[in-house]
């Protein structure tokens, strides 16, 4: 598991911050708000109990404390449908306890496919990550944020003009899971 979360980590700070795909993770990773939950869950049903759990530990700390949560699924999901399948039940979830508004969810998985692309189209690396990942984030925190930053709607085109100037190398360091045997 620590493997697990060392993966993640290591996935948040050289990709996400690194790449500054999401500007808004450095402040909460720097001030350790950022909580990687690695789930040893091995049924669908067991997981979104445990995502459930972690929204109620986000609704029961303080922001200062916790920001936000990563929900590492490393045992489901091999398959990107699926995982795309089982968000619909995440959303569902957060429809369903009147958190709407509240908390949205970000996706992450090894072989993220945006509708529309290519399995090996270069924007598809914006949202890969070693593992499953849902990331509960505070709707209210990234409001905040996204008031003092220019141009918030450009993030999605400036990701995609970075992943697609990475070279091959870069890639090979950056995402060293995309070349294993999945």
């Amino acid at each position: 598991m620590k493997d697990i979360e060392k993966a993640v980590e290591q996935w948040l700070n050289d990709v996400v911050i690194g790449l500054n795909l999401c500007p808004f993770a450095a402040k909460p990773q720097r001030n350790k708000q950022i909580k990687i939950f690695v789930s040893s869950d091995t049924t669908e049903n067991d997981l979104l109990e445990t995502i459930y759990l972690q929204l109620k530990e986000l609704d029961e700390t303080p922001v200062s404390e916790l920001e936000t949560t990563l929900v590492v699924a490393p045992y489901l999901f091999k398959e990107f449908d699926d995982y795309n399948q089982f968000l619909d039940l995440v959303e569902g979830l957060v429809v369903q306890l009147g958190k709407s508004g509240v908390y949205q969810i970000a996706s992450f998985h090894p072989n993220y496919c945006f509708y529309g692309t290519e399995p090996d189209d270069a924007e598809n690396l914006t949202n890969r990550s070693p593992y499953p990942v849902f990331h509960l984030i505070r709707e209210d925190s990234m409001e905040k944020v996204l008031k003092h930053y220019p141009d918030p709607e450009a993030i999605p085109e400036r990701n995609i003009e970075c992943v697609e100037n990475l070279t091959a190398e870069q890639i090979k360091t950056l995402f060293p899971y995309l070349n294993k045997d999945q």
